[in-house]
């Protein structure tokens, strides 16, 4: 499409330098505590999904970046953990329309191991100059729904008062600008920058006009869906 994400491709890069200063922060006050360090791929099995401006920043990235035959590696392991993670979250909604506590069931998702199919067989991440947010930031004290988190291998002890990043103001900043994104796009689909999706998945969505509902004709809302081999998002 002729659109021009530049500008918001650079917004949240911006959103994403001040994240990384603030892991560095964290990490030289307290190098004791925080872990992370080259081999260590805790955060890779981490189950969570991106913002519609992550999804399609990565998405970009992953094609300008990498050569193709690798990007069909990871596009086979991609369509494997998307078909897991589908599993996992179909048999969750069943759990709450079934009236099971949600928060027992969101505790349980959270325990899921799941590896990110950017994850090489090196314990090093194939597009790890452009990683997600969560990625950066994981390893460090996180505030997510009022409630503390941070890494299981970390040195951080529990009940101490650590500085906290919340996770809550950055995702509302991430979909602050994915609804902009998505007005600006003038796009029929008017909530699409309420979407949430895992990495897997914005690797094997094709952001064309359709999905992006920027084409000539009325489309349906848009499910995302596997990409055929060569195509990728383009700007």
């Amino acid at each position: 499409m002729d659109f021009d994400f530049t500008p918001y491709f650079q917004e949240y890069e911006a959103l994403r330098a001040t994240t990384d200063a603030v892991f560095e922060k964290v990490n030289q006050s307290y190098p004791a505590e925080v872990k992370c360090k080259p081999g260590c791929d805790d955060c890779c099995h981490a189950l969570f999904d991106l913002t519609f401006i992550e999804a399609l920043y990565v998405n970009h990235q992953f094609n300008r970046s990498l050569p193709p035959d690798q990007r069909e590696s990871i596009i086979e392991k991609a369509n494997r953990t998307d078909r897991q993670l589908h599993k996992i979250k179909r048999h969750a909604a069943r759990e709450v329309a079934d009236g099971q506590n949600e928060e027992t069931i969101i505790k349980r998702l959270g325990q899921v191991r799941s590896r990110c199919p950017l994850l090489n067989d090196r314990h090093q991440c194939d597009l790890y100059d452009f990683r997600p947010i969560t990625c950066r930031l994981y390893g460090i004290p996180l505030a997510i729904g009022g409630k503390g988190h941070t890494c299981g291998l970390s040195g951080f002890t529990p009940g101490t008062a650590y500085p906290t990043v919340s996770m809550d103001k950055l995702t509302h900043s991430l979909y602050g600008l994915s609804s902009r994104l998505v007005r600006d796009m003038e796009s029929r689909h008017h909530r699409m920058g309420e979407i949430l999706v895992p990495l897997s998945m914005a690797l094997l969505t094709d952001y064309d006009d359709t999905y992006l509902g920027t084409g000539p004709e009325e489309t349906p809302e848009p499910t995302p869906h596997r990409r055929k081999r060569g195509t990728k998002c383009t700007t």
